[in-house]
């Protein structure tokens, strides 16, 4: 399962990518020199930058672990970016070892680095889609070759959803997360993170201009227009809130006195 013309998907090098830029300011090496260009000009701006992809990575882990020890055995994560131990499927993996991942994303780079990743996992215990978020329809109908929608799913975009225009293919954003929740099940989960101007606007304003003048829109969002996206879901406690302090394990504690991350995140039950 990779999706169309997944094979002979090019990189595009001259262009930086969120998940490469994502990746450099994670420490990884599967970024191009205009990826780092933009994370360095981004933290140079901004120094929340690294702290913010650092927490939500920590964010997914305890929201995933959470959503897995609540009895969800089906998980899809688009914008997945590129693999950083532990990823998704290992977190929902060691809670429910029959639990079964679809990922999607629409970089070249992370397709190479999936085919790899999941290379030897279980047969259709876990699976890639090539595919962009506002194409849901071929995200979900790939995506149920291995999900069964009839059951609940947990449905996951982390760190995604600042890099989509409010107008999305004729659709609002707000209407294009919709078409994926209508499909799921009851009892099924929505994980989203998202930067906010709330907390740091002068830092995420500027680099929300940098974003933008790499060709990437960038969108950070206050908490009334973050929280619209949970609209008809039951939010688990705490609710919306800054990332660090969603159920925070002893390290995020630790973590919070670095200082500020201006990233909401929430968690919420298809009733």
């Amino acid at each position: 399962m990779t999706g169309p013309d997944a094979a002979s998907a090019p990189v595009d090098t001259s262009r930086p990518h969120p998940a490469r830029v994502y990746d450099w300011w994670l420490g990884g090496k599967d970024n191009y020199p205009v990826d780092e260009e933009l994370a360095r000009r981004i933290l140079a701006a901004d120094d929340t930058a690294v702290r913010g992809a650092r927490a939500n990575r920590r964010f997914m882990q305890r929201a995933v672990r959470t959503v897995a020890e609540a009895g969800v055995r089906q998980f899809l994560d688009i914008g997945t970016g590129i693999p950083t131990e532990p990823n998704l499927h290992q977190v929902a993996q060691g809670v429910a070892p029959e639990a079964r991942v679809v990922y999607a994303d629409n970089d070249p780079i992370v397709l190479r680095h999936a085919e790899a990743l999941l290379h030897g996992s279980a047969e259709g215990a876990t699976e890639y889609v090539h595919a962009d978020v506002r194409d849901p329809d071929t995200i979900l109908r790939l995506a149920g070759e291995c999900l069964d929608f009839d059951r609940p799913v947990a449905l996951s975009l982390v760190a995604l959803t600042h890099y989509l225009d409010d107008a999305v293919d004729g659709d609002d954003v707000y209407g294009l997360l919709k078409r994926y929740v209508d499909v799921l099940a009851p009892g099924s989960h929505l994980i989203l993170s998202q930067v906010t101007p709330d907390l740091n606007p002068e830092a995420v304003g500027r680099a929300a201009a940098l974003f933008a003048r790499g060709g990437t829109p960038f969108h950070p969002r206050p908490l009334a227009e973050f929280a619209r996206f949970f609209d008809g879901l039951e939010l688990l406690g705490p609710g919306v809130i800054p990332v660090i302090g969603w159920r925070p394990d002893p390290e995020d504690v630790a973590v919070h006195a670095e200082g500020i991350v201006p990233v909401y995140a929430g968690v919420a039950r298809k009733p």
